[in-house]
């Protein structure tokens, strides 16, 4: 009777090990069709002193690509706010550059594949920045690739055209909600960073002016009292006796 539990827990550990993991968890789709569609990504890094990151996105050949950022906060020696971008296609062509604090690069994809886009801080040698991202694909016309054979059986058959009409209309409408949708978070997202970056820059001048008042008022308290020591110094008398003369 012992060996059966644990009969059992070797059964329900191999199973699992005998199937392996899964490589492919879509082994009927390619990667034309796993990646298609329109989507947008928004977050913050932090960049240390004359670093580099580099992200990778996918995009299809006519699909519009855009990347938004700006610089939130920079500590250091120097405090220089450039930032110098750049986003390169799949066969390692620069498709655009930038060298500023905030700026946008849009563009048409030619060609399919991932994008790169590096964000260097060589601009700070000792002093390290926060940048908030915002950058992702979208399209105008929609082509979905999985139900392009189908349309094309589709359109052979003989189908009511009222129907084929009004699910057209339907679908192109539905499209075009969710593409002004899509703009929508876009100018969001940008109107958001704009936000985070004036709140990091009134947080850090109000510490630079908070330290600087407590450094005025603690020189102006010291100075006060210096000044007073000295001219109470100026009013001592000393008491002289017989034997003593008064020096000047």
């Amino acid at each position: 009777m012992f060996n059966i539990p644990c009969l059992f827990l070797v059964l329900v550990l191999w199973g699992p090990v005998q199937g392996g993991p899964m490589t492919n968890p879509h082994p009927n789709m390619t990667d034309q069709e796993l990646f298609w569609g329109a989507d947008q990504y928004d977050f913050s890094v932090v960049l240390p002193a004359s670093g580099l990151e580099c992200f990778w996105h996918f995009a299809h050949r006519g699909e519009k690509f855009y990347l938004n950022f700006m610089v939130q906060w920079v500590t250091g020696v120097g405090h220089d706010r450039h930032l110098s971008v750049s986003v390169n296609a799949p066969s390692s062509l620069v498709v655009g550059t930038v060298d500023d604090a905030n700026g946008q690069i849009n563009f048409e994809a030619e060609e399919t594949g991932f994008y790169q886009m590096c964000f260097s801080n060589f601009h700070n040698h000792f002093g390290t920045m926060q940048v908030f991202l915002s950058f992702g694909v979208y399209y105008d016309s929609f082509q979905d690739p999985t139900k392009s054979k189908e349309e094309e059986k589709k359109k052979k058959e003989e189908v009511s055209k009222d129907l084929n009409n009004t699910l057209s209309i339907i679908e192109e409408a539905s499209h075009k909600v969710e593409n002004y949708v899509f703009h929508m978070f876009r100018y969001y997202s940008f109107g958001r960073m704009r936000k985070s970056a004036d709140y990091y820059l009134l947080q850090s001048n109000s510490q630079y002016i908070t330290w600087w008042s407590t450094a005025l008022s603690l020189l102006i308290i010291t100075s006060g009292y210096l000044q007073l020591l000295f001219l109470k110094r100026l009013f001592i008398t000393k008491t002289c006796t017989e034997d003593e003369k008064p020096r000047c």
